[in-house]
């Protein structure tokens, strides 16, 4: 057991598909190793991205902002679940049956940085065409943070004083894709 993540030997060696691969083992001396036999498939990086910057803990809201199949998903947050990332809770809404959300441990919460690393990278090597949709930025006053190394951990922020913002063009690329899985055209508003 490593920082409070534990895999079985079962889990070792499976990518969250179920298919063989050689990470993570129960021998690997690498944590990077370790660590993207965790999270280094395209949906979990997705679904933390929606977990932990956006807030969204609800399948079906997964599901419908990340236009993922329900197998998938399913999946997914199974082994993120297993691998102590996320935590479910049960939940019910007036007249219906209960239903299992899905939230950060301490563990996943500690994931953040990473995001907003990868965030930070593609922003300043393969920004998208029409510009950055999401910057980071603190809670505090809105100031523009970057990822980054520091020798005192007294300077270091904590993960809760950082959001992830929606530019204008982020803003327009959600109602753009909103308006598109739901059969409108492009600028029709919502009835």
């Amino acid at each position: 057991m490593a920082g409070g993540i534990e895999l079985s030997s079962d889990e070792a060696g499976r990518a969250p598909s179920g298919a063989p691969v050689s990470t993570p083992s129960d021998d690997a001396f690498c944590s990077i190793e370790r660590t993207v036999g965790i999270v280094g498939d395209r949906w979990v990086l997705l679904i933390l991205r929606q977990v932990l910057a956006g807030g969204m803990t609800r399948f079906t809201d997964l599901v419908k902002s990340l236009g993922v199949a329900p197998n998938i998903l399913t999946n997914r947050l199974e082994m993120l679940t297993r691998s102590g990332v996320l935590e479910r809770r049960e939940y019910r809404e007036p007249g219906s049956r209960p239903r299992m959300s899905y939230h950060p441990t301490a563990a996943g919460r500690e994931l953040l940085v990473v995001l907003a690393a990868l965030g930070q990278w593609g922003d300043d090597h393969i920004p998208p065409v029409g510009g950055v949709g999401q910057t980071r930025e603190t809670t505090r006053d809105g100031e523009p943070v970057r990822v980054g190394f520091v020798t005192d951990a007294a300077l270091l922020l904590p993960a809760e004083e950082i959001s992830f913002v929606y530019t204008e063009v982020g803003r327009d690329r959600i109602r753009a894709a909103a308006a598109e899985a739901e059969g409108r055209p492009q600028g029709q508003g919502r009835p």
